[in-house]
């Protein structure tokens, strides 16, 4: 094989997304709503999402995710479609403060049933997972392009001439720095 066709391999393979390692592996395709409706009690999955609320108990810590689908990196993707809610509980304490509402995550572990709880008035039924992994995915950062000048601008002839022109990146929500 020629050093050409090796060098091509090892770019192609590089750019392939892969989940970080604790979230690798190979997972059926069961979802939330799947869970929900039918008994899944023992199999494996891989699901992620946003996490709504975060309970610390005496021996574990118990998670309420808002479901999302997965990317190929098995990151949620940021969308309005989710899948339902599920309860993954974790053992030890995992503080709230961190793994806080909003914070994305992904669980790898096996269904334990399902517990029954209410949100607002209404009953309902999250699909209950004993978690091996809580992944907690870093905060996206959100950039905003900002257009400088244009392709043309009046030169000292009163005629367009062409410029190269520039775009610019700024963060319109700067986020404070953590000190800890």
């Amino acid at each position: 094989m020629s050093r050409f066709a090796l060098v091509v391999a090892a770019v192609l393979l590089a750019g392939c997304p892969r989940p970080p390692a604790p979230l690798s592996g190979e997972f059926p395709p069961t979802t939330v709503a799947d869970a929900r409706s039918e008994d899944y009690s023992g199999g494996r999955v891989r699901w992620g999402g946003a996490i709504v609320e975060t309970t610390p108990g005496k021996d574990a810590t118990c998670f309420q995710v808002l479901a999302l689908v997965l990317d190929s990196r098995a990151r949620p993707r940021p969308t309005d479609n989710s899948t339902g809610r599920f309860v993954a509980c974790a053992p030890g304490f995992w503080d709230p403060s961190i793994y806080a509402p909003k914070r994305e995550v992904t669980v790898v572990g096996t269904i334990d049933g399902s517990v029954s709880e209410k949100i607002g008035d209404y009953d309902y039924t999250f699909p209950h997972v004993a978690a091996e992994v809580v992944y907690l995915w870093p905060e996206r950062t959100y950039v905003q392009p900002v257009y400088y000048g244009g392709p043309y601008y009046w030169g000292p002839y009163w005629g367009p001439y062409w410029y190269p022109y520039f775009w610019g990146w700024y963060d319109p929500l700067p986020r404070p720095h953590r000190h800890w």
